[in-house]
């Protein structure tokens, strides 16, 4: 019972109180780099993240973001928004040349490098050191496949973009959690028709967190592009194969899911952010593997969001869920 008090205070404060949240960060608005050359990561991250390089803080003393959770989290570092905030920066140093962008975005990459922890199981991960609510409590530290993921993206461009080792050597040691199975430290599961999944957070039986999932193959595509590795260019391949034969499990008919959970009666539906990061993330897939499936849901979902029926049903059966099971 403390811990759903815990829950329901710091969301009154995060969405009520004044000045910045973890929400500040978060809750950008989704957009699509229509200047990046799919094949050349140098070319620009997938997403603008053009509100998330205006975060206007906390940081560290080096400049890293610290997200302010409130209540009795308080302000910790997120290693996906370490990596996302990164690669804000790396899009305004593409577009603008300032070497100033640069440097912001490699002293994200140098936290990333040098943050690495090893789990249980000897595997390289980025821990996150706080407790979080997620289908009960996942418990510090706990790691994440949307944070490989997104360490990559960042991390193989700090390659590319300065021939630091460091930068290559944490990006190989990172992405071992993404070819490993849950069972044995990693990120991944298989489930019963055999379709990989990279999960965003390990809980059992696996949730399959749609925009988690999509981010962090992202990762593993630019591992593959940069790195060239055939490991990573069969799983990012695996993964867009998994998304495309399951979209229409994330379809109510009136708006996306978040997850595909098992754990509640009700599905989770998405909220408004999360329902047009969908629709972006879909656009992107769309664009990197030519599957029509992508761009055909990208469209439907969208017309969802401007039908005030579903859009307000939407709304009422998210906070429903959220009254009976946080």
């Amino acid at each position: 019972m403390s811990s759903r008090r815990n829950y329901w205070r710091r969301v009154a404060q995060a969405y009520l109180g004044r000045g910045s949240s973890q929400l500040t960060f978060w809750h950008e608005r989704p957009a699509v780099n229509d200047t990046v050359d799919m094949m050349d990561p140098l070319s620009g991250y997938y997403m603008k993240f053009a509100d998330k390089a205006s975060y206007a803080g906390p940081f560290d003393a080096e400049g890293v973001p610290l997200l302010d959770y409130h209540g009795v989290i308080g302000q910790q570092y997120n290693p996906i928004a370490i990596a996302q905030y990164g690669l804000a920066w790396f899009n305004r140093y593409v577009a603008t040349g300032d070497l100033a962008a640069r440097s912001v975005f490699l002293r994200q990459c140098d936290w990333l490098s040098s943050h690495l922890e090893q789990n249980e199981q000897g595997l390289a991960v980025w821990m996150h050191h706080f407790d979080w609510e997620y289908q009960g409590i996942l418990t510090a530290p706990w790691y994440s496949g949307l944070a490989q993921g997104s360490g990559l993206s960042a991390l193989v461009r700090a390659f590319a973009l300065t021939g630091d080792g460091r930068y290559q050597d944490a990006a190989v040691r990172a992405i071992a959690a993404c070819l490993t199975p849950i069972s044995q430290g990693g990120v991944q599961s298989v489930d019963e028709r055999g379709d990989i999944w990279l999960e965003e957070y390990i809980v059992d039986p696996p949730s399959h967190i749609l925009n988690g999932f999509m981010w962090a193959l992202w990762g593993i595509r630019d591992y593959w592009l940069i790195l060239r590795d055939e490991r990573a260019e069969r799983l990012f391949e695996a993964g867009a194969a998994t998304i495309a034969a399951n979209l229409a499990q994330f379809d109510t008919g009136y708006w996306s899911t978040y997850d595909l959970s098992r754990v509640h009666r009700m599905h989770l539906v998405a909220s408004p952010f999360y329902h047009r990061l969908h629709i972006v993330q879909l656009t992107v897939m769309s664009r990197m593997v030519g599957n029509a499936t992508f761009g055909e849901t990208a469209e439907k979902w969208n017309k969802y969001q401007h039908d005030p029926l579903k859009r307000q049903r939407a709304y009422v059966e998210r906070a429903l869920f959220k009254v009976l099971y946080y």
